[in-house]
C-alpha cells in the first residue's frame, strides 16, 4: 500500500462491515425470532379459536334440543346460536386463511387443505343438524321427537368431535414446532454470535496486524530516532522502506538530521578557526606586548641617553665659560674657549634637530623641497660638515664622487643631513674605526646610488631590527651613547624620496656598509663627468685644515 490513507480507509472499511455484518444478523436473528413467535401466537389464537368454536356448536346443539323439546319457547334461541356458530366457523376460517396465505409450495398447500377440509366438515355438521331439527320440530309425538333429536344430537357430535379434535390437535403440534423452533433459533442464533464475534476479533487482528501494528512501529521508529537526534546523535538515519505518509516523513527526518550534521561540522569548523584565530590574536598580542615593553625599555633609555646627550654639552658650556670669565679677568685669549663652546652648543643642536625631526616624521609635518640638484655636490658638503669630527676621532673621510654625476629631484638638505647623520652614526657606533668612506656611483637603472662604508666591526644587530625606532648595535664603543633613531629617520626620508636603503657588510665582508637608492631624473644617470680631482683636492684640503686645527 503506497499510502497512510488506504490503509486507515481499510481499517475503518473493515470495521464498518464487521459492525453492518452483525447489525444484518441482528436484525436477520430478531426476524427470524419474531417470526417463529408469530407462528405460535397465531396457533395459540387458532387453538382459542377452536376452543371458542367447539363452545358455540355446544350452545348450537344445546339450543337444537330445547327448541325440539320445547316447541312453544322461543325460536330466536335457535337461531343466536346459528349465528354465533357460523360467526365462529368464519372467524376460525379467516385464521386459517391469515395463517396460510395463497402460496406456490406444496407443503404450505396441504397444510391449508388439512386446515380447510376439518372445517368444511363442521360446517356441514351445523347444515345437517339444522335441517334435522326443522324436520323433527314437524313432528307431533314427543317421544319420536326426543328420540329423533338424541339421534340427531349423536350424530352432530360424532360429525364435530374428530374435526375439532384434529384442529385442536394440529394447533398444539403448531405451536409445540413453534417452541422447538425458538428453541432450535436460539441455539443457532448463540452459535452465531459466537461464529461472529470470533470472525470480527479475527477481521481486527488482520487489520491490527497489517495496518495498525506496523504503523504504530514506525511511529515509534521515528519517536526514537527524533530523540537520539535531538541529544546530538546526528548520524541516526532511518530506514524509508515505503513511499506511504510515513515514508516521506521519515525521508524529512533523515534530510533533517543530515542538514543538521552538516551544520554542526560547520559550526565545529567555524570553531576551530575561530579558536585559531584567537590563538592567533593571542600570539599576536603577546608579541606586539613584548614588543611594546621593548619599546618602553628603548623609551626608557632614550630618555636616559637625551639626559647624557644634553649634560655633557652643557656642562662643557657652563665650564668653558667660567674659564672664559677666569680668563677674562687675568687678560687671556677666550678664542679657543669660545670654540670649544661652539663646537658643543653645535653638537647639542644636531642632537635636538635630530629629536625634532624624529618627533615631525611621527607627525607627519615634514614638507620637502624637492629640487633638481646633483648628488655629488651634496655629498660633498655633507662630507665636508662632518670632517672635523672624524678628524676628532682620528678617523679617515674620504669621497669618491664617481665618474659621474647623478641628479635626481630631491630635498637638498634633507639629503645632507642624512647623509650626515649616516656618516656620524658610523663615527660614533663602531669600536676601532679607521676609515669611513662616501661613494656615489650610477646605479644600474636611472638610480642614484650612495655608500657610507667602514673598516669597523660591523652591525652587531639583525639588519631590519636596526631601522627601529632606539634600536643601537652591539658594536658602539663603551663611552658612546646616542639615541637609536639615525637608521629609521634615515629610512623614513629615503622612502619619501622613493628610494630605498640597505644594509650590509663592507668589502670582503668586513666592516658595514650603507647603500642608498635614490631615484634619478629620467635620463639623470647619463649626465656628464664630474671633475672628481677637484672634489677631492677640496675634501682634502678642508680635512687637512680641520686635522691641524683639532691637533692644535
Amino acid at each position: 500500500m503506497r499510502s497512510l490513507k488506504v490503509r486507515f480507509a481499510l481499517l475503518l472499511g473493515g470495521t464498518a462491515i464487521v459492525v453492518v455484518l452483525a447489525a444484518a444478523a441482528a436484525l436477520a436473528a430478531i426476524g427470524a425470532a419474531e417470526r417463529t413467535v408469530d407462528r405460535t401466537l397465531e396457533a395459540q389464537r387458532r387453538l382459542e379459536l377452536l376452543a371458542e368454536l367447539s363452545g358455540r356448536l355446544t350452545q348450537f346443539g344445546l339450543a337444537a334440543v330445547e327448541t325440539v323439546g320445547n316447541p312453544d319457547g322461543q325460536p330466536e334461541a335457535m337461531a343466536i346460536a346459528r349465528d354465533n356458530a357460523d360467526r365462529a366457523l368464519t372467524t376460525v376460517d379467516e385464521a386459517l386463511a391469515k395463517s396460510f396465505p395463497p402460496s406456490d409450495d406444496p407443503a404450505d398447500r396441504m397444510q391449508y387443505a388439512a386446515r380447510t377440509r376439518p372445517m368444511a366438515q363442521l360446517r356441514a355438521a351445523r347444515a345437517v343438524l339444522d335441517r334435522q331439527v326443522s324436520l323433527i320440530s314437524r313432528q307431533t309425538e314427543p317421544e319420536r321427537r326426543q328420540d329423533a333429536i338424541k339421534g340427531a344430537l349423536n350424530g352432530f357430535g360424532a360429525m364435530t368431535g374428530q374435526p375439532l379434535s384434529f384442529l385442536i390437535e394440529a394447533e398444539r403440534r403448531s405451536m409445540a414446532l413453534g417452541s422447538e423452533e425458538a428453541r432450535a433459533l436460539s441455539e443457532r442464533l448463540r452459535v452465531a454470535a459466537a461464529a461472529a464475534v470470533a470472525a470480527a476479533l479475527v477481521l481486527l487482528a488482520i487489520l491490527y496486524r497489517g495496518v495498525t501494528r506496523p504503523t504504530l512501529a514506525r511511529i515509534e521508529e521515528v519517536r526514537r530516532a527524533a530523540s537520539a537526534i535531538g541529544h546530538g546523535a546526528l548520524d541516526t538515519r532511518l530506514s524509508v522502506a515505503t513511499r506511504d505518509e510515513l515514508g516521506l516523513l521519515m525521508t524529512n527526518v533523515n534530510r533533517m538530521a543530515a542538514r543538521l550534521a552538516r551544520r554542526e561540522s560547520r559550526v565545529a569548523a567555524d570553531r576551530a578557526a575561530l579558536e585559531d584565530t584567537v590563538a592567533a590574536r593571542t600570539a599576536d598580542l603577546r608579541a606586539a606586548n613584548a614588543r611594546l615593553e621593548a619599546v618602553d625599555q628603548s623609551r626608557r633609555r632614550f630618555f636616559a641617553d637625551v639626559s647624557h646627550e644634553l649634560r655633557t654639552p652643557l656642562t662643557v658650556i657652563l665650564g668653558e665659560c667660567d674659564l672664559a670669565l677666569r680668563g677674562a679677568s687675568r687678560g687671556t685669549d677666550p678664542g679657543p674657549v669660545f670654540a670649544t663652546i661652539k663646537k658643543r652648543a653645535q653638537r647639542l643642536k644636531l642632537r635636538v634637530e635630530d629629536l625634532l625631526r624624529v618627533a615631525r616624521s611621527e607627525s607627519g609635518e615634514i614638507a620637502f623641497d624637492k629640487r633638481r640638484l646633483g648628488l655629488a655636490q651634496v655629498l660633498a658638503e655633507a662630507v665636508d660638515n662632518m670632517s672635523s669630527e672624524a678628524a676628532r676621532r682620528r678617523v679617515g673621510l674620504t669621497l669618491d664622487p664617481g665618474t659621474r654625476d647623478v641628479e635626481c629631484l630631491a630635498d637638498r638638505e634633507w639629503m645632507r643631513q642624512t647623509v650626515e647623520s649616516l656618516v656620524d652614526n658610523a663615527l660614533r657606533h663602531a669600536a676601532g674605526l679607521t676609515r669611513v668612506e662616501v661613494a656615489l656611483a650610477a646605479g644600474p637603472g636611472p638610480v642614484g646610488r650612495i655608500t657610507i662604508t667602514d673598516d669597523g666591526p660591523g652591525f652587531g644587530a639583525p639588519e631590519d631590527a636596526l631601522f627601529e625606532r632606539f634600536k643601537r648595535g652591539s658594536g658602539a664603543g663603551p663611552d658612546e651613547t646616542g639615541f637609536g633613531i639615525g637608521l629609521a629617520l634615515a629610512r623614513w626620508i629615503v622612502e619619501q624620496h622613493g628610494g630605498t636603503i640597505r644594509l650590509g657588510p663592507g668589502p670582503d665582508g668586513r666592516g658595514a656598509r650603507v647603500t642608498l637608492d635614490i631615484p634619478a631624473c629620467d635620463p639623470a644617470w647619463e649626465t656628464g663627468p664630474v671633475d672628481g680631482a677637484a672634489v677631492g683636492v677640496q675634501v682634502g684640503a678642508q680635512l687637512g685644515a680641520q686635522v691641524k686645527e683639532s691637533a692644535a
